[in-house]
């Protein structure tokens, strides 16, 4: 297996915004199975993820809902520093990095202040949070490029919530290194894969007698062994092994894309297989 990489929970908890109610001590929100009452701090946010035993770890951040006033963001700023500085000084695994998270929107001067703020703290790695939560594609962009000029090249620089190829391919381009997203999966459990040439939608007729594999060359489970028409049958039978399937082929996808961008870094034609994915995707 790989290197592993846990969450805090903090993106997940002001998900709940209703059930949410948040104090400078943490956060406190209640079960949406069973209502119980339950309390997030910078500090048991650490403990879970040192129990938990993964190779990266996250501090606890405050992600707000969008929209919002920059007042607003500016203090989810300040508080996402403090509870950083807490979960630094809670963390205790040498075999074990622990990532600061820069928040901040779309607005650069408080994205800088706090790239600037967690650098001194000096983390092992830093993420940048809240880029995936409602903004526009352009506003996107603006974040992430001055989040990754203020951060230290020497360091790994995660984006989080962003799974898209082309968002990946963009991103890869301003310096970032790691990713995470539902996008796989998501997609998979709703017939939709992934492929160089663009996503491939299994439960469109066109698949109905169709013998290729998702991907031509790609060898997952899904493509090794059925066709598109197959795994189509699947969905449309209701049967889960439709979704697995589909699932696999997404995540052998993206490791694949992964591997071939590392081997353009390394080859120095990054921006070249760029531009060639991009084309060979299509149009968004």
């Amino acid at each position: 297996a790989g290197p592993s990489l846990t969450d805090s929970g903090g993106f997940q908890v002001f998900s709940l915004a209703e059930r949410t109610k948040l104090t400078e001590a943490g956060v406190t929100f209640r079960s949406h199975l069973d209502g119980r009452l339950f309390e997030l701090t910078p500090e048991r946010a650490v403990a879970i993820q040192q129990a938990l035993g993964a190779d990266v770890a996250m501090c606890l951040d405050h992600c707000p809902a969008l929209p919002a006033s920059k007042e607003a963001i500016a203090d989810a700023v300040a508080r996402t520093i403090r509870w950083a500085a807490r979960c630094k000084e809670a963390h205790a695994r040498a075999d074990q990095a622990l990532f600061g998270i820069v928040q901040g929107g779309s607005h650069a001067d408080l994205r800088a202040e706090c790239a600037e703020k967690l650098i001194a703290l000096d983390f092992p790695g830093y993420a940048i949070g809240g880029v995936s939560v409602g903004e526009s594609r352009e506003e996107v962009r603006r974040a992430l490029e001055v989040s990754t000029h203020c951060l230290p090249a020497e360091k790994p620089r995660y984006l989080m919530g962003v799974g898209r190829p082309q968002d990946i391919l963009d991103a890869v381009l301003t310096g970032i290194d790691l990713f995470d997203c539902v996008l796989p999966t998501r997609n998979g459990r709703n017939a939709t894969c992934l492929t160089a040439r663009g996503p491939v939608k299994l439960r469109n007729a066109a698949h109905k007698t169709d013998p290729r594999p998702i991907e031509e060359g790609c060898d997952c489970p899904a493509c090794r062994r059925f066709s598109r028409a197959y795994v189509r049958h699947l969905f449309l039978a209701g049967e889960m092994l439709g979704p697995i399937l589909a699932s696999l082929h997404n995540l052998a996808y993206l490791h694949r894309l992964m591997r071939q961008i590392r081997e353009a870094i390394a080859a120095g034609r990054y921006v070249l297989f760029r531009s060639e994915a991009l084309e060979a995707l299509g149009p968004e």
